[in-house]
């Protein structure tokens, strides 16, 4: 008992402030990881990554030789392999660090905010085109730069305005079926391509427009305007959900919320369970 009592002092006395700094570090990088990969595929993966460590392990204690050296030379074989399968969830971790507020203000310039002006110009053509039936796909950009995105289309880098975004998806036109790039208070350009959502559950009425839209913001922080061609059902998309049968006034409290208020967390999320409901 002596000796366990002496032990435990030599350990406590041996803890630096450093070694606390250190742990602090690794179970913050830790939890941040968790809340990345929570409710995506990256979840099950893990969890089928550590049966098979688990079985490692086991096979080597029970000396069953063969299907230790396969399991042990598959782990070696599945680092590459990890590379490939999580590329979406890497790069949404590495997405997720350039958002951090250190690199925005301090490393890149603080970015500024969306301006009411072109909320308010977004609105008026929103309405236009939903009582028009006139389909529309616009992009608001925030943090995640859509540099990649805005190369497939025709550069524009125009002043937001109503009348503007409404001649642009004039059926017919060249730039109808694209997409169109909202950043800050410019149009940076229209006609885009845009990623396809990965997800495979969503329902047949769901046209090629809204799986686009739904798509960008998969891979970034993006908010998508969607203004459907067959009904003028007004949409919006936002991190992967998508939330349909807006009116004008919701419409606008929500860009406002994600455009202007954004340190205002308690209306986002009010009005976000409110969204997901309705889209439930």
């Amino acid at each position: 008992m002596d000796q366990f009592v002496e032990f435990l002092k030599e350990t406590f006395y041996s803890i630096r402030i450093r070694d606390f700094i250190d742990i602090g570090i690794v179970a913050y990088l830790f939890y941040k990881v968790i809340g990345l990969i929570k409710e995506t595929r990256a979840g099950q993966l893990i969890r089928g990554i550590l049966l098979i460590l688990l079985a490692t392990q086991l096979s080597e204690w029970m000396r069953l030789y063969t299907i230790h050296w396969i399991l042990r030379n598959t782990m070696t074989v599945g680092v590459i392999a990890l590379l490939v399968v999580f590329q979406p969830e890497l790069r949404r971790a590495l997405e997720h660090l350039g958002r951090s507020r250190f690199f925005a203000d301090v490393l890149m310039g603080k970015q500024e905010d969306h301006p009411m002006n072109t909320i308010e110009e977004l609105i008026k053509a929103v309405q236009m085109l939903a009582q028009e039936k006139t389909g529309a796909l616009i992009v608001i950009e925030r943090e995640t730069r859509l540099g990649d995105v805005i190369e497939t289309g025709i550069k524009m880098d125009s002043l937001v305005s109503g009348e503007l975004i409404i001649n642009t998806f004039i059926p017919n036109t060249p730039l109808h079926d694209g997409a169109m790039i909202i950043r800050n208070d410019r149009i940076m350009a229209a006609g885009c391509f845009l990623p396809l959502t990965e997800n495979q559950n969503l329902s047949n009425q769901v046209g090629t427009r809204h799986r686009a839209g739904l798509g960008i913001t998969e891979s970034s922080d993006a908010v998508v305007v969607i203004v459907s061609e067959e009904t003028g059902i007004i949409s919006i998309a936002l991190s992967g959900k998508l939330s349909r049968y807006l009116d004008i006034k919701s419409l606008k409290q929500i860009l406002i919320d994600l455009l202007i208020d954004k340190d205002q967390q308690k209306p986002l999320q009010f009005n976000w369970i409110k969204w997901r409901n309705k889209n439930d």
